[in-house]
């Protein structure tokens, strides 16, 4: 389904601000796979997500997505393949529009059926409809208020639907539950659970908790100065604890994990 090779990013190169953000790195997944990705700030987790999803061209490599290289299309037109959600809850949404007219953006870019509001019908509304009332939080009754008014997790929720509203081929989370409180972080991983299981869809997940990463979804990888440095599945994931993880670090990256916010994620 998704298939990364040899793929590498300069930023700045022949300064002094010269920075490898990927290095040679190679992925692949098959469909319905769900990987989490764990390292230190600055390993190029998200250099990674972005590459993938078209905010700049990688400097050698190839991406391809199903089958089709997609190393130099445009970040607008992979966006109708590839849903995708950040940290902060504000990004992904539009805060002036409506719920409504926020949901028939992303129907109208991934579905492909035009550009402009008078494209939705009735029976596209009630779809809207019924998609919101699946997510608990009451928004199928405030479709024609503002989203800007919404908390942190609801848009989160919000923003989710909207990326998996027609099922992308390619869901990239980048830490989608940081920046909420756990009751709220907890509901929305609950949602991307159910809904990744229940449409299939192919998943990346950058999460800067240990636990989670060997418990979500079928694979674990370990990113470090640019490169995966671990990838597990299988038996051998199913075995591991979070100090195993952190040894294989150690053993792989040749130093201990310098990230304060994964150690204390480990702690009970």
């Amino acid at each position: 389904m998704l298939t990364v090779t040899n793929l590498s990013k300069t930023f700045n190169p022949g300064t002094i601000n010269e920075k490898k953000a990927l290095q040679n790195v190679s992925l692949h997944l098959e469909a319905g796979d769900f990987a989490a990705i764990v390292g230190s700030n600055g390993a190029g987790k998200s250099t990674l997500f972005n590459a993938i999803a078209g905010n700049f061209f990688a400097d050698e490599g190839r991406i391809l997505l199903d089958g089709r290289d997609i190393t130099f299309e445009k970040e607008h037109r992979r966006s109708r393949q590839i849903g995708r959600l950040f940290q902060d809850p504000l990004r992904g949404t539009a805060p002036h529009m409506t719920i409504e007219e926020n949901m028939a953006l992303a129907w109208l870019r991934a579905s492909k059926v035009g550009s402009g509001f008078s494209c939705i019908t009735a029976k596209e509304r009630a779809l809207f409809r019924e998609k919101l009332a699946r997510l608990g939080l009451g928004l199928e009754d405030r479709m024609k208020q503002p989203v800007g008014l919404l908390s942190g997790g609801q848009r989160q929720a919000l923003t989710l639907l909207m990326a998996t509203l027609v099922t992308p081929k390619l869901l990239l989370l980048d830490e989608h539950t940081a920046a909420l409180d756990p009751a709220t972080a907890e509901k929305v991983l609950a949602l991307t659970k159910e809904i990744v299981a229940e449409r299939r869809i192919t998943c990346l997940m950058i999460t800067h908790n240990m636990q989670s990463a060997l418990e979500l979804g079928n694979r674990t990888l370990m990113m470090d100065h640019g490169r995966i440095v671990l990838d597990v599945g299988g038996a051998e994931r199913a075995k591991m604890t979070v100090e195993d993880l952190l040894d294989a670090f150690r053993e792989n990256a040749g130093r201990a994990m310098n990230n304060d916010r994964i150690l204390l994620s480990t702690v009970e």
